[in-house]
């Protein structure tokens, strides 16, 4: 009960200044778990976007035309840009390559404006990097992974017009046969792929992106899109949904309207999840799509007169494989906008930065939601929140959040003012880096963690290939609550994680075969309609409880 009061007070609080609210958060922790640690004061830029590639670097960059940023360019190098609002010669970075392993950043050199990009991985674990603003709006980045060679020399690989449409705030997704499609943007109401063949070299309309476009606010930018185990493409703009065959460029179901007809998308800000996807070997698999959070109709127009409208406190949750799918609501235990969510290995979801008033944009939030939420899909309905431990660093606009391998769930960005403004600013340019650790990382869990011993990671595995996985526990194991799970890492920027997806594997019998070591045997999915090529992180959990992840790349 005096939890309830708390949670109600908060409601009450989050309508007052900041100084108000920042008890509410304290309190609501005394039921909570995860611990935060702070990992970097400066890596030099603000994380507006985030990558985690397949050798433990997090790929981070922020826009090219603020003016100089805290970390300089390597060999004396400097860049020129025409753009800029501030410098036409900039001698330092705005993108880093966090080593998860030795806590440290390495500046890059991008040259064209990387401001509100999309991106996803590819099948060889490259990160293709798609638009941006002004120079940058048609130009195609990749960066691979440093796994051999001079780490020194390994950065990123510019073509100007790797696009034909402009592209701002636009999303990506991975395709069942390793291409990558680009969706929506800024005046962009239709999609293209990279990489480009005869038959592809164009765009194609999506007139669902028009129709969702709300005059003044739009409301349908970084559209949700999360790629169905029929191979169709579910999309989701400001307050509806569809189910979209790109192979024909037709909508072959439409969702009923989110309740609420509220704004999920950027302005508004919420966002989204495809939940674990389990049963892989059944005749119907199960996909279901959480949306959480965002901001009210209008909410944008308002907080640029100053007028800060409570965000949404609700979740709707559909099984968009149904033949009459319908979504089920759920409230939150605190309202968010700007909010993301990571899944998490063993199945549950964090959601973690954002705030409760107001809506994306410089400023034009009130009310920092510090505590994390963890939301447990497989509980009953009303006992899937749990509040967690709060940060100490608000995360507002443009922060990011991405899983580790390790299991902590890295957390950046906040504010990338003009010219990095640290002082006069309600909240300032955020240049630091943390990390939460949920509570399955507690010390008084390590004799229940798994610890993968085969195969080893970075190995290459085929759809539908059966495998055997070996782990030890130094505990007592319980069989029956052995699982094997599988996350495609993704691409995060503005509360949207591109490309982000995880698979349970089907697993038989846990055998013993040594002292404290056992083995599972798994099916890897049968095909990328399930799984699109390229590398993800597997996981042992043991009672809710992950193992550190392996590489694996199934092709």
């Amino acid at each position: 009960m005096a939890i309830r009061k708390t949670v109600v007070l908060c409601f009450i609080l989050w309508q007052l200044p900041l100084l108000l609210l920042l008890p509410c958060q304290l309190n609501l922790a005394y039921a909570a778990g995860g611990k935060w640690d702070l990992l970097m004061s400066s890596i030099g830029i603000s994380a507006m976007h985030m990558q985690l590639l397949n050798d433990d670097r997090v790929v981070m960059y922020d826009r090219t035309d603020f003016g100089a940023s805290n970390i300089s360019l390597p060999n004396g190098r400097c860049r020129n840009n025409n753009n800029d609002l501030a410098l036409k010669v900039d001698c330092t970075a705005h993108s880093v390559e966090y080593d998860v392993s030795s806590n440290s950043v390495r500046p890059l050199m991008i040259q064209t404006n990387v401001w509100c990009s999309s991106g996803s991985t590819m099948s060889d674990g490259s990160l293709v990097q798609t638009g941006g603003f002004n120079d940058g709006k048609l130009a195609v980045r990749i960066f691979k992974p440093c796994i051999t060679g001079k780490r020194s020399t390994c950065d990123w690989q510019e073509m100007g017009n790797g696009l034909i449409q402009s592209r701002w705030y636009s999303t990506n997704h991975m395709l069942p046969d390793g291409r990558q499609i680009i969706i929506g943007g800024r005046d962009a109401f239709n999609y293209e792929f990279h990489p480009k063949t005869a038959s592809t070299n164009n765009v194609f309309s999506l007139p669902f992106l028009q129709q969702t476009n709300d005059p003044r606010e739009e409301n349908n930018l970084y559209p949700f899109v999360f790629l169905n185990v029929d191979g169709n493409l579910f999309i989701f703009a400001n307050d509806r949904a569809v189910l979209f065959d790109y192979t024909m460029n037709t909508v072959v179901k439409t969702y009923p309207q989110i309740p609420g007809g509220d704004p999920r998308n950027y302005p508004s800000t919420g966002s989204a999840v495809l939940l674990p996807l389990k049963n892989l070997e059944a005749q119907t698999i199960q996909a279901e799509v959480l949306v959480c959070g965002g901001a009210p109709r209008g909410s944008y127009l308002k907080a640029t007169r100053g007028d800060f409208v409570g965000a949404l406190n609700t979740c709707g949750r559909i099984t968009i494989t149904d033949p009459n799918p319908q979504w089920t609501m759920e409230t939150m235990p605190l309202a968010r906008t700007m909010g993301d969510m990571v899944i998490l290995p063993n199945g549950n979801v964090l959601i973690v930065n954002g705030a409760a008033t107001g809506t994306a944009g410089w400023e034009i939030a009130r009310s920092p939601v510090l505590s994390p939420v963890i939301y447990r899909p497989d509980n009953p309905s009303g006992s899937r929140f749990e509040v967690q431990n709060p940060n100490a660093i608000p995360r507002m606009y443009h922060s990011t959040a991405v899983l580790l391998r390790d299991g902590r769930v890295l957390v950046g960005g906040s504010n990338p003012n003009e010219l990095y403004n640290f002082t006069g600013v309600l909240f300032p340019t955020e240049l630091s880096l943390e990390a939460f650790s949920p509570s399955y990382l507690d010390s008084k869990s390590a004799n229940l963690r798994p610890h993968i011993m085969s195969p080893v990671s970075r190995h290459k595995f085929k759809y539908g290939q059966r495998v055997n996985i070996r782990f030890s526990i130094s505990g007592l194991l319980n069989r029956n609550l052995i699982k094997v799970t599988m996350v495609a890492p993704g691409f995060n920027t503005h509360s949207n994680t591109m490309n982000q997806r995880m698979l349970v594997l089907s697993n038989g019998i846990v055998k013993h075969v040594g002292k404290s070591v056992y083995e599972v045997s798994c099916v890897f999915p049968k095909s990328g309609k399930l799984a699109p090529p390229g590398y993800y992180l597997l996981f042992v959990v043991h009672q809710d409880i992950p193992s550190q992840g392996i590489w694996v790349r199934i092709f």
